[in-house]
């Protein structure tokens, strides 16, 4: 089946705003394996936090690594300043054994890592080894010998040449058992460890090389630190020597919030990617004075107190953090500190005015939401303290009423009208916002968007937020942000690396599941960096071109959608194409991107309005033979942004647009002297 469409634009009507970079911007939080799979570490429980998984008192992911019948294993108060525990064994002479812990672990090589270890023992033992070893063949990948210096706690670090990729290795830490023997009485064959880490050489400021790599194309122009964490979230945790911080249990999402990922590291990552960070504050546990020293630290001079802290953790220049954000989903009951508008409102208010009196200059984010009820007490009591509203859309099939059960094809047209979903929302945003002139100011944050396919149980399977159908629904939903970029100035997709159920960039096969945490994959390919469809059309829009919005009407077919629940809004006649249209600053060149929703080809012409185009156009396309194909560790690139050369005159003939498939299509006019003809 075909339809035809014919695509109208008046490229002498650009929009006196400008499109702002930001509105491309990622979101890390720490969420599930979102930090696991972000960061360079390959070992996990390196400060022995965890609870014992076995019989043996063993921490977290760690295991015993002995053939001594009688070694010993405790979990012990770490050392001075440290946190996490201390892991303790005890070896006895008569058993003649190695002993040690042990962790499985996906290694890359060739490559260095630096070993780092916190340790102390019983004067006799003179030294420990660590292994990496293939756990399939028990090849040795590499061995380092650490000699043990103190029976106080020192810290220990060596390098350890790894030979190969191992996607099943184990790292071994023991006393050998050809170390010399000691006689067992009080205070004989013991060994404490603290801390154990490796780091590959190829790291970037802590994160994985892979991972900047696949991030630093995204162009993301701003990157939001946030999510539910961060309304228990202490800052000042995560600042200092690395390993005196405390380790603080993830409130949100269970398990252990980073300790190796707070302020330094967050602006690091950021300046790798040459983005503008948006910092949210702990407004729910929190209070607005520490809110305002975590402004001072981060923008006050040396001469300030946060700002000689700063300075004494090796950053004497400011950062000169502009964005904050004041609360994460308030109005949820999910979330530590939630409350009513009213109360959130006067919160708001007072934590805007603490921030403000250090640096004048931030730009304030207040939470909003997508519920009018919401938004305007916020706005009547903190609006003139505030840039920005923020809200949240993630758009699922729940809200239609359907479920697995319903046919797929009706689930994926349902998610296709995000962009209708998110319009009424900006809308009605939009009225309250200019109703009052205290607050008529503000403007919109999409601070998180992401489409939701399944209701929020328990998944099943691959998530579909990773098929080329969500990124059909999020280009569609980046086209009305990019309409209404006269109100909407920042968004941040939901997430940058694996966590959440459609992190754009994954980091081997885990999937998550908010309920039961992740699941880790099978594939035996852990370190595998790929980057979902969405990651493609978030690639593709963020690179392109587009300085002022053009108005554009398309004249298409349309699609209904079978919602057997009553929705807010329309869907009998949900247009087969979304399009919206951009020009560059000089007038030279127009940029049209194109989102064919629908489940058939559409024959579309262009007709550009005072534009004479010059040369070919240039058309980038991301599209495959089922909304439901995905990318994965096994086939990494199946859908792929794939460039071409096409003939002014096939536009004008008709061109045929893939079902759905997302396009960007670039035009270009005659140079003359540097001067658009």
């Amino acid at each position: 089946m075909q339809t035809n469409a014919t695509i109208t634009i008046d490229c002498s009507r650009p929009a006196e705003h400008t499109v702002n970079p930001y509105l491309f911007g990622h979101f890390v939080e720490d969420i599930r394996d979102h930090m696991e799979a972000m960061l360079a570490f390959p070992l996990r429980d390196m400060d022995f936090e965890s609870e014992k998984t076995g019989e043996s008192a063993v921490s977290g992911s760690w295991f015993p690594f002995t053939n001594g019948r009688n070694t010993q294993y405790a979990l012990e108060a770490p050392a001075l300043r440290h946190s996490g525990r201390a892991q303790r064994i005890r070896i006895m002479s008569d058993d003649e054994a190695y002993a040690g812990i042990a962790q499985n672990a996906a290694l890359k090589g060739p490559m260095t890592y630096t070993v780092r270890i916190v340790a102390r023992a019983s004067v006799e033992l003179r030294y420990i080894i660590l292994d990496a070893v293939d756990r399939r063949t028990e090849e040795l990948l590499g061995r380092v010998k650490m000699e043990l210096k103190s029976h106080n706690w020192q810290e220990y670090e060596a390098s350890l040449p790894v030979s190969r990729n191992c996607a099943d290795a184990e790292i071994r830490v023991y006393v050998p058992a050809d170390h010399p023997r000691w006689t067992d009485h009080v205070s004989t064959g013991m060994l404490w460890l603290d801390h154990v880490s490796l780091l590959p050489e190829d790291n970037i400021g802590l994160v994985k090389r892979e991972v900047i790599d696949m991030a630093r194309p995204l162009n993301a122009g701003m990157m939001r630190l946030s999510g539910n964490y961060i309304s228990a979230y202490h800052w000042e945790h995560g600042v200092g020597p690395v390993l005196e911080r405390p380790v603080m249990y993830n409130e949100a999402w269970g398990g252990w919030t980073s300790k190796y990922f707070g302020t330094d590291e967050f602006i690091r990552f950021c300046q790798e990617l040459q983005v503008e960070p948006l910092i949210s504050v702990n407004d729910g546990s929190g209070t607005a004075e520490e809110a305002a020293r975590w402004v001072e630290y981060c923008n006050g001079s040396i001469d300030t107190p946060m700002g000689a802290l700063r300075a004494a953790n090796g950053h004497p220049e400011p950062y000169n953090v502009r964005y904050w954000e004041i609360g994460n989903e308030v109005w949820g009951d999910w979330q530590v500190g939630t409350c009513s508008a009213d109360e959130f409102a006067e919160r708001c208010k007072a934590f805007a005015l603490a921030m403000k009196a250090v640096d004048s200059s931030i730009v304030i984010l207040g939470c909003g939401h997508t519920d009018p009820e919401w938004n305007k007490p916020v706005l009547d009591i903190a609006g003139e303290h505030i840039d920005y509203l923020t809200m949240h859309l993630y758009h699922g099939f729940g809200r239609f009423g359907m479920n697995r059960d319903t046919p797929a094809e009706e689930r994926y047209k349902a998610i296709a009208t995000f962009p209708e979903w998110t319009r009424k929302d900006i809308r009605q945003a939009e009225e309250l916002i200019r109703a009052n002139p205290k607050h008529s100011h503000v403007k919109l944050a999409v601070t998180e968007y992401n489409t939701m396919y399944f209701p929020n149980t328990v998944r099943k399977g691959l998530p579909d937020e990773h098929t080329l159908g969500a990124a059909v629904a999020n280009a569609a939903n980046l086209n009305e942000m990019l309409r209404r970029s006269d109100m909407v100035h920042i968004g941040s997709f939901s997430d940058l690396v694996n966590g959440w159920l459609g992190g754009c960039i994954r980091v081997g096969d885990y999937y998550a599941d908010q309920y039961r945490g992740k699941k880790p994959g099978w594939s035996g390919l852990p370190l595998t960096v790929y980057g979902t469809p969405t990651y493609e059309v978030l690639k593709l829009y963020a690179n392109r071109d587009i300085r002022r919005i053009l108005p554009v009407d398309a004249e298409c077919g349309t699609f209904a959608v079978q919602s057997p629940k009553q929705t807010r809004i329309g869907l009998d006649a949900v247009p087969d194409l979304d399009v919206t249209a951009g020009i560059n600053e000089d007038g030279s060149a127009i940029t049209l991107l194109i989102v064919n929703r629908s489940l058939h080809e559409v024959k579309a012409k262009l007709d550009l309005l005072s534009f004479e185009p010059f040369g070919d156009t240039i058309l980038h396309e991301i599209t495959g033979d089922s909304f439901e194909d995905i990318n994965s560790v096994f086939e990494p690139e199946r859908i792929k942004c794939l460039p071409r050369v096409v003939p002014v005159s096939a536009w004008q003939d008709g061109y045929p647009l893939r079902k759905t498939s997302v396009y960007a299509v670039e035009i270009k006019k005659e140079q003359r002297s540097g001067v658009a003809k």
